[in-house]
Parts: C-alpha cells; structure tokens; sequence
C-alpha cells in the first residue's frame, strides 16, 4: 500500500514548511531579514500504464495512462527580496540600503561575506566594523578626534572636526550587486556568501548599474509579514493533519485486511 509512504513525504513536507515558517517569526525583528517560502515538487511516477502506448495491432494508443504519484519533495527554500521597512535610528553609522544591493565585510577566514544589515560599529581603533567585528570593505577608519561623521546616499564618508570648518573625506563605501541574489549562501548573522548559482559581486558606488543608495540615520527592518505567515502557518498544520488521517486510514485498511478470514 503506497498510501502509507505517500503520505509520510507529504508529512515531512508540511514540517519543512513549518520549520521555514517559524524561523520567519523568529527573525521578524532582525535588521534586514528577507522572509524565506519553502517550495516542492512531486516525485517520479510509477507508469502502470504509460500515455502512448500501443494496445492495439491496429495501433492503437492509450490517450492519458496511468501514472501513479509517489509522494513530494522539497526543492527550494527562497528568499523574498521585498525590501522592508525603514526605520529611523539617528545613529552616525547606521545605513539603510534603498534599493538592491549588499555591505560587503571580510570575514575571519579572509573570504568576502555580504549583509544588508547596516548596523555599523566603530571598533577601539576606530575601524567601521559590524556588530561582529568583521570590517567594512573597503577599510574605513575614523579619527578619535572626529566629531560627527556624516555618509552621503552615494557613499561618501565624511569626517567633522572641531578644530576645522572642512570636512575630511575618510573613504568610499561601495555596493555589491548579484546576477541571483537568491543563489546567495545564508551563514548566519545576516550574512552571505557568494556561490557558483549567484554568480560574482559587481562592487561598485552605491547609486550604480542599478543598485541602491545610502540613507544614513536609518536601519532596514525584516520584510517578514505576521499575517502572511500566521495564515502559512494554519495551512501547513492543516495539511499535516490530514496526511496523518491518510496514514490512519491506510492502518485501518491493513488492519482489516490482516482480519480476512
């Protein structure tokens, strides 16, 4: 009886969905979260009788078959690149990112990751690091006598003194931009890696080849809609529950079978 195998893939289906689900939730109030959707597919099919086949000497076919389905698979989990909300925060090194593209920061291996988490810091040498510490590509380091540091949609970060009425320019925050974003590699602590599917960074000034601008002062809140998921959420739980009634009946099936006499 394939009922009882059927079944159970549509069972872990709907846990994959759940456990998606409620990563979401737990990230609704992460700086930059990209709300993920898992995706499926139905497995191969067992051709009883295949659409095409000769029954006949005279040639004839059969029009539809019979092809039984044997359950379903995952095969993706997305990332919804909504943008979300901007939040203002009157921080000196906050950014927001209006638009596409990602800060990129080097990570401890030497490797470049990427975030669109703009909660930037200031580390006790004055380099612009993120909240763990990784530096801001391209290295930016701010004096200790500096007074307020303004960045400007393009990028520009600017120094202000108060023994001075000019501004220093302390360096160029650039941008990097991805053919597919969602072949990026999730590593944790709104972080990503390229990979073979999102293709090579295009780094490049912010307002560029298509990507974003800077908004200082402000942090990107996570796109993740309460709503949305809590409705995905009853639907999964709903879909578990009545794949766990198939298996119940098919128990029951064999349970009477097994009775014959």
């Amino acid at each position: 009886m394939r009922a009882l195998q059927i079944a159970a893939t549509g069972m872990s289906a709907q846990q994959t969905r759940v456990e998606v689900i409620s990563n979401n939730l737990a990230n609704m109030s992460t700086t930059g979260y990209n709300a993920r959707r898992a995706e499926f597919a139905d497995l191969h099919y067992q051709q009883a009788a295949r659409p095409g086949s000769v029954t006949a000497a005279d040639g004839t076919v059969i029009p539809a078959g019979v092809q039984l389905g044997l359950g379903v698979r995952p095969t993706a989990v997305s990332v919804n690149l909504q943008q979300g909300a901007l939040t203002q925060t009157g921080g000196d090194l906050d950014l927001a990112i209006e638009g596409d593209g990602y800060l990129e920061v080097t990570l401890p291996s030497g490797i470049s990751g990427y975030t669109r988490d703009g909660g930037l810091k200031r580390s006790a040498e004055g380099q612009v690091v993120t909240s763990d510490g990784y530096p801001v590509v391209p290295d930016i380091t701010i004096p200790d006598d500096a007074r307020t540091i303004t960045i400007s949609a393009g990028g520009e970060v600017y120094a202000y003194f108060s023994d001075r009425v000019e501004p220093e320019m302390l360096g160029q925050l650039t941008l990097a931009g991805f053919a597919n974003e969602k072949g990026l590699e999730a590593i944790g602590s709104n972080l990503f890696i390229e990979t073979a599917a999102s293709g090579g960074a295009q780094v490049v000034a912010p307002g560029q080849d298509g990507l974003g601008t800077l908004r200082q002062g402000y942090l990107e809140e996570s796109s993740v809609d309460a709503v949305r998921e809590i409705t995905e959420l009853i639907k999964a739980q709903r879909g578990y529950e009545l794949n766990a009634k198939v298996i119940t009946a098919a128990d029951q099936m064999l349970g009477a079978t097994a009775q014959v006499r």
